[in-house]
């Protein structure tokens, strides 16, 4: 495999050339009229326009990111997350164009993809799940049945895609009628198919993934667990590996069956498999993704694996060069994902320029970014600007670390959640490790952003007067004036608090 067409754009794209390019590969980027100038776009040896900013015009273009392929002897095509990363039509067309996709077989993710067919493909497997339907239902009358024979809480979800939408919780019965007309209509216009399903709703779950690697010779390992129960909108913004809550036999029976759901599919390649864990520790199988994850890197960082390179490994038909046993966790290691949204304000999308675009760095620091000083957040892609990954040697270490990269981070222009990063990270239930996917409505008020603002800016003032203080002083006796307050040092300390 000599050159690799990344179909996608920003950080991921510039994260998997960067990994191509120390395997000696070759790299091809593909663009739409709003990333022109984009990171991405300059790094890689082959650039080529697709066509305007609408993804539906330009990314999502599979003939024509092919035709580009087959026209500059592209040997494989990296597809990132997002965009066509699961389109099994995607990854089928690829392989008959002769280009090796990779990822998964198509087979494997049109199965994972449709939640139903992946619940009946593991069950032979024993894989623990919730209870609920076993197929797609589209009557109040049958979801109520359902219902009753699970009990209240319920879950309605779409059985085709993910990400919140088409997710509906119904307390009572008197809801679900309202209920499932909404999530039916949410799928319908989000996936273009209306299939719902019912499950059992856990109260106060963890979000917990285990992250699965197979190679094409009937080798699978499971790498560890990623926590990901910081949630908004059912989407993750922080997450950490390991998580605080999982003992050694927990991990290895949740990465065992991991990798039973990965061998139901013949997987080959990364992926993920989500499980839901309630307040007893017991987990259900919850879905797989079929492609790298946005939160891979804090699993890189406790295994010191490039998941990039062995995913370009497998589809070069190498075998795993390593076993379970020869895998151990080292350290701990926390992501948060910067988004350019308004916390403040039910945490809104927000467009705008880069003003000032600065990335904190240091030990156990990586910043994955698609973006530079200047550069305006388009409104047609999600709005991430940059995954902040740390790592520490201890949990306490990597907690204190991201507070450190957040308060070091200059970033003026556009709104963005680095404010509510320290908010998670000094809050008593995150530090403790005693959280759920409800911890954003059960701790998070934007008022609480405003208070810790103005507590850091009285503090702020303070050290600045005692440091006028000393200096005015070592003035009065002609000793020389040390390290002085600057304007730099108030727009790393303050700035992320505000924006």
């Amino acid at each position: 495999m000599k050159k690799i067409l990344v179909a996608n754009r920003g950080e991921i794209a510039l994260r998997v050339m960067r990994s191509a390019k120390e395997m000696g590969i070759k790299t091809v980027a593909v663009y739409s009229d709003a990333d022109i100038d984009a990171p991405h776009v300059k790094f890689a040896d082959q650039a080529f326009r697709l066509g305007p900013a609408p993804s539906s015009q330009s990314y999502l273009l599979s003939d024509k990111i092919i035709e580009i392929a087959l026209q500059h002897e592209v040997d494989g095509i990296h597809p990132g997350y997002g965009f066509l990363s699961e389109n099994a039509a995607f990854a089928e067309a690829v392989t008959k164009a002769g280009i090796k996709f990779i990822g998964p077989s198509p087979h494997a993710i049109e199965v994972m993809g449709n939640k139903l067919a992946a619940k009946e493909t593991v069950s032979h497997y024993k894989i623990p799940m919730l209870g609920g339907t076993a197929g797609a239902i589209s009557s109040v009358e049958e979801a109520q049945k359902i219902a009753n024979e699970v009990g209240y809480p319920i879950l309605i979800k779409a059985a085709a895609g993910g990400g919140g939408k088409g997710m509906r919780v119904v307390q009572e019965e008197k809801q679900l009628a309202e209920e499932m007309k909404r999530a039916i209509s949410e799928a319908q216009s989000a996936f273009g198919d209306g299939s719902v399903f019912i499950e059992k709703y856990v109260t106060a779950p963890r979000h917990i993934e285990i992250q699965v690697l197979f190679d094409s010779h009937g080798n699978g390992v499971y790498l560890f667990e990623r926590e990901c129960s910081i949630q908004r909108r059912h989407q993750k913004v922080i997450e950490e590996a390991p998580s605080a809550v999982l003992t050694p036999e927990l991990r290895k029976a949740m990465g065992e069956a991991a990798v039973n759901v990965g061998k139901s599919c013949q997987y080959e390649g990364a992926g993920t498999v989500e499980f839901l864990m309630d307040e007893k520790l017991n987990f259900y199988f919850l879905e797989m993704n079929t492609r790298l994850q946005v939160e891979h890197p804090v699993t890189e960082m406790i295994t010191g694996l490039d998941l990039v390179k062995e995913q370009i490994k497998v589809a070069r038909g190498e075998k795993l060069s390593y076993t379970q046993d020869d895998l151990q966790i080292n350290g701990h290691a926390i992501e948060l994902r910067l988004y350019a949204e308004d916390p403040a304000n039910n945490f809104l999308p927000y467009t705008g320029t880069l003003k000032r675009y600065r990335p904190a760095d240091g030990p156990g620091v990586r910043v994955d970014s698609g973006f530079e000083e200047g550069m305006s957040i388009p409104v047609h892609y999600d709005p991430m600007i940059a995954k902040i990954a740390v790592h520490g040697a201890d949990r306490s270490e990597a907690i204190a670390r991201m507070i450190r990269v957040i308060d070091e981070f200059q970033l003026e222009g556009i709104e963005n959640t680095l404010s509510f990063g320290r908010f998670v990270m000094q809050h008593e239930a995150f530090v403790s490790g005693h959280y759920s996917t409800h911890f954003v409505p059960s701790f998070f008020k934007p008022e609480l952003l405003q208070s810790n603002n103005e507590e850091f800016s009285e503090l702020s003032a303070a050290i600045a007067a005692i440091n006028y203080h000393i200096n005015k002083n070592k003035e009065n006796t002609g000793a020389a004036i040390e390290n002085p307050p600057s304007e730099g040092w108030k727009a790393r300390k303050w700035k992320p608090m505000t924006h």
